[in-house]
């Protein structure tokens, strides 16, 4: 009975769409519709990541989108179905499933942005490095990354500010104050100390320091790239192994029987159980999918 009125609804729905855009194509109205959605309700840095995804060309397609919900949909409604064999939890389920597809496209931006932002810092660190080699000052440094055009926002634009601070206040310690709170990378905090010591102790053989300073950018860069593969291999074999344990229901009704287990589905505490089992393998599953998209430019 429960599947019937949830198909009569869904075709429903379908038909007021259609009806409501006649002479317009519905699949593109559903999808403005989400995406008008996500603009309104997004967080801010949801907004910012997003926003830079797409134009490094990385962010999901609205169809993609909508083929994520139907997967995500679908999956946890037979998941259910195999725990309960209820239609309602199999919908309570789906539901909660497809609630879950923000927030993970949320973290993928993230993932694409903080990629983005820690090669931005890589760019920043080396170039401003090889740029006092020439100048022998910091702050003539910073205007020539500023000028040369590698940079983009919002580091870009956060050098400008540094650059003002400078001037402003005719020393460089408010600047680099600035920079290390709204960047925390071991990278950028080396680099920084290493020219305090230069500009205030006015070290005459600094070529050395900083030919130091370019290798451990080079050795820390090649480790976080290398981290980068290992977690995305480490990735694939947890979300298998998550999804896997899911599925051993399907091992517990081989050993009880088909009937058994449904008897056992009369008891509510087995009913809280299978609950249990659901929402910690969920958890898990979850905090790892988010520890991998993640600080992945972090030191």
């Amino acid at each position: 009975m429960y599947i019937e009125v949830f198909v009569i609804a869904a075709i429903l729905v379908f038909i007021y769409i259609y009806r409501k855009n006649t002479g317009n194509n519905s699949y593109k109205f559903i999808a403005r519709t989400i995406g008008n959605t996500y603009e309104k309700y997004a967080p801010y840095s949801f907004k910012v990541v997003r926003e830079k995804a797409k134009e490094l060309g990385q962010e999901y397609t609205s169809k993609q989108y909508i083929g994520q919900v139907i997967l995500f949909g679908v999956v946890a409604a037979f998941v259910a179905y195999l725990y309960f064999y209820s239609i309602i939890w199999s919908i309570i389920y789906a539901v909660a499933a497809i609630l879950f597809v923000p927030y993970l496209a949320y973290l993928r931006c993230k993932k694409v942005y903080s990629e983005y932002i820690f090669e931005e810092v890589q760019i920043y660190t080396t170039n401003v490095i090889m740029e006092y080699n020439t100048t022998q000052s910091f702050v003539k440094s910073l205007e020539g990354v500023r000028d040369s055009g590698v940079l983009e926002d919002p580091l870009l634009s956060d050098i400008k500010e540094m650059i003002q601070m400078a001037y402003d206040n005719g020393t460089i310690d408010e600047a680099i104050r600035f920079m290390n709170e709204k960047y925390d990378y071991y990278i950028i905090r080396n680099m920084h100390q290493l020219f305090i010591q230069i500009t205030k102790e006015g070290s005459k053989d600094s070529g050395e320091a900083l030919e130091g300073m370019s290798q451990d950018i080079d050795m820390l860069v090649e480790s976080v790239y290398r981290d980068r593969i290992d977690r995305a291999n480490f990735f694939k074999q947890f979300v298998t192994f998550g999804i896997a344990l899911y599925f051993l229901i399907l091992l517990v009704q081989l050993l009880l029987g088909n009937d058994s287990y449904i008897k056992l589905l009369e008891q509510w505490y087995v009913v809280v159980l299978l609950h249990g089992v659901i929402l910690i393998n969920t958890f898990f599953l979850v905090t790892g999918i988010k520890y991998y998209h993640e600080d992945v430019g972090a030191e």
